[in-house]
């Protein structure tokens, strides 16, 4: 479990949580413990990755802008937390 708090940057416009859970990875079934900061992002990251994949989806607009912020979300995982990165990401 990670107890050091990770500011989101001023970009992230997604839900700000005010507590933390256990994250399962679905292929692994390795678990990890986020705090709020960590699984707010991890749930941006989940639904972009979502809408990214979606074939019918083509507001590329949109997709661009929600790409962007994919790839910073990702970044700013990977730096706050790289042992959750590596558990439930990569």
């Amino acid at each position: 479990m990670t107890t050091t708090k990770n500011k989101l940057p001023k970009w992230f416009k997604g839900d700000h949580y005010s507590s933390g859970d256990t994250v399962r990875n679905p292929f692994s079934g390795e678990e990890y413990e986020l705090n709020a900061e960590e699984l707010s992002m991890y749930d941006f990251i989940k639904g972009a990755e979502y809408v990214l994949n979606a074939p019918h989806y083509q507001d590329h607009e949109r997709l661009g802008k929600l790409s962007k912020e994919f790839d910073k979300a990702i970044d700013w995982f990977r730096k706050a937390n790289p042992k959750a990165y590596m558990t439930l990401l990569d």
